[in-house]
C-alpha cells in the first residue's frame, strides 16, 4: 500500500470493533489505499457512545496505529455512525415555472439548500442529505438539468441522530485532538462499497448483520427507498447460548464463531465440543445440534424483524437482485439458506465493487468494507489533505487480538415522514 501524504481518513465506528481507513484518488478515480487499522472497541453499545473515556482510548489507539502505518499525523476524519437511534426522514420539495421553463443547475442548488433548513424533530440534527429522486411534470429524471416543464419536484432523504448522541461522538473525537469532517449512516457508507449500479436499479436489499445491530437499506430503480436499525445483533445469539447452556459469555462467543450454525437440522448430532471445568465444576459437554437450534431461533427472528421492514417499503416484490448479505454474523454457516428461506429472496454475500489502485488481497476483508465506501463518498480526486506530515515510527506494531417510477406516489408519503419509528421499539423475546 503507498501514501501520498495527501489523503483522507474514514472511521467505522461499530459495537464489537473500530476501523480506519486512509487513502486518495488517483487521477483514474481509483481509491490507492494509504493504511489500515482497526482495534477491539471499548465504551459502544449498538453503535452508541456510552462511556466517553473507554470510547476515547480504544479511538487514540487506533489512530496511533494508523499513523505509525501511514507515517502522517491524523488531524480529521469521516465517521460511519450505526447507532440504533438514527431516523430516516422523507422531505419533498417543488419548484413551480410560471411557464415551460428549463431546468437550470441553479433550480437544483437551491432545492438542495432549503433542504439543509428544513425542520427535524426536536432534539435530532441531520448529519446526511441524500438527494433521492428529482421528477419534471411527473417523469422521474435522475440528471434533471436542461429538461423542459412546468413543475420541479425533489425527494430527500434526511438521515437525522439525536444531538445528545452527536455531542458524544463529538467529545470521543475532540479528546483525541480529531475534527469531524461529516457523519454517515454506516449501511449507506456500506452499500457504496458493496452494492453494484444495477442492482440498485434492479431493486436490492443490503443486510448487514452486525454485532450490536443489524442494518438494512433497500434501493429499487436506483433510489434509496428505505433504512432501518434493528437493535439486535450477534451479541443477542452470544448471550442465548450463555443462558441456554448456562456457560460463560466469552465461552458463548467462542462457540458461536467457532462452532456455530444457523440451521439446527443440518448440525451433526453426533458431534459436541467440551469446555474445560472450572472451580470445581465438571466439564461440559454441549452438542453442535443443541447449539445450531439456539441461533437458528434467534436469527429467525431477527430476520422476521427485517421482513417487517422490507415490506413498509410497498416493494417487497420488485426486489429483482435479492439480498446481499454482510456482517460478522453473516459468517455463520448456512445463514444463507435460512435468510433464502425466511425472506423468500435470492440470498448472496457481499463483495467489494469499489475501484482499487491496490489489489492486496487484505484489501478485500469484509471488515473494511464500510470504512472503504466512506472513504470512496468523501474523497475527491486530488483531494487536500487532511493529515499533517509527520515523523514515521519505526517501532513495531504488536498484531492485533484475536437511485422514480410510476409509483412514486407511493413511495414517499409526504414531507417528513418517518418510515422507521418503530425500530427502537422491535423486541426479541
Amino acid at each position: 500500500m503507498t501514501s501520498t501524504g495527501n489523503f483522507s481518513v474514514g472511521i467505522d465506528i461499530g459495537t464489537s470493533k473500530i476501523v480506519a481507513v486512509a487513502g486518495t484518488k488517483n487521477e483514474s478515480g481509483k481509491l490507492e489505499i494509504a493504511g489500515m487499522a482497526k482495534v477491539l472497541s471499548r465504551g459502544i453499545k449498538r453503535g452508541i457512545v456510552y462511556n466517553i473515556e473507554e470510547a476515547a482510548s480504544a479511538l487514540g489507539e487506533l489512530i496511533n496505529k494508523l499513523e505509525a502505518i501511514t507515517g502522517e499525523k491524523i488531524t480529521s476524519a469521516n465517521v460511519a455512525y450505526a447507532g440504533q437511534h438514527i431516523k430516516t426522514l422523507e422531505l419533498k420539495l417543488k419548484k413551480l415555472y410560471p411557464d415551460v421553463g428549463v431546468v437550470s443547475k441553479h433550480d437544483v442548488d437551491s432545492l438542495n439548500e432549503e433542504a439543509k433548513i428544513s425542520g427535524v424533530p426536536e432534539g435530532y440534527k441531520i448529519v446526511e442529505i441524500i438527494p433521492a429522486a428529482y421528477v419534471v411534470d411527473n417523469e422521474f429524471e435522475q440528471n434533471p438539468v436542461g429538461s423542459t416543464g412546468r413543475k420541479l419536484e425533489a425527494w430527500f432523504k434526511l438521515l437525522v441522530i439525536p444531538e445528545l448522541y452527536l455531542a458524544n461522538l463529538e467529545r470521543v473525537f475532540n479528546k483525541i485532538g480529531i475534527q469531524i469532517e461529516g457523519v454517515s449512516f454506516s449501511i449507506l457508507a456500506l452499500a457504496d462499497a458493496v452494492v453494484p449500479y444495477d442492482d440498485k436499479e434492479m431493486g436490492v436489499i443490503l443486510l448487514d448483520f452486525g454485532c450490536g445491530t443489524t442494518k438494512l437499506a433497500v434501493y429499487h430503480n436506483s433510489m434509496l427507498v428505505h433504512t432501518a436499525v434493528i437493535p439486535f445483533g450477534g451479541d443477542v445469539i452470544t448471550n442465548d447460548i450463555r443462558e441456554g447452556c448456562t456457560i460463560l459469555t466469552k465461552w458463548a462467543e467462542e462457540l458461536k464463531v467457532k462452532f456455530g450454525e444457523a440451521l439446527g437440522d443440518f448440525a451433526d448430532d453426533q458431534k459436541v465440543v467440551t469446555l474445560p471445568g472450572q472451580n470445581g465444576w465438571e466439564p461440559k459437554e454441549i452438542s453442535f445440534k443443541s447449539l445450531a437450534f439456539i441461533i437458528q431461533a434467534r436469527v429467525e427472528e431477527i430476520i422476521d424483524s427485517v421482513n417487517e421492514q422490507i415490506k413498509k417499503t410497498g416493494i417487497d416484490d420488485k426486489m429483482g437482485a435479492g439480498i446481499i448479505l454482510t456482517g460478522g454474523t453473516a459468517n455463520l454457516k448456512h445463514i444463507i439458506s435460512l435468510v433464502k428461506y425466511r425472506t423468500g429472496f435470492d440470498v448472496r454475500k457481499a463483495n467489494l465493487v469499489l475501484g482499487l489502485n491496490d489489489r492486496d488481497r487484505e484489501l478485500h476483508n469484509p471488515e473494511y468494507f464500510t470504512a472503504f465506501g466512506l472513504l470512496n463518498c468523501n474523497t475527491n480526486t486530488g483531494s487536500q489533505s487532511v493529515v499533517q506530515k509527520k515523523k514515521i515510527k519505526t517501532e513495531k506494531q504488536p498484531k492485533e487480538p484475536g437511485s422514480i417510477s410510476k409509483r412514486i406516489t407511493s413511495l414517499v408519503q409526504g414531507v417528513l415522514n418517518l418510515v422507521d419509528d418503530d425500530n427502537e421499539d422491535a423486541s426479541l423475546n
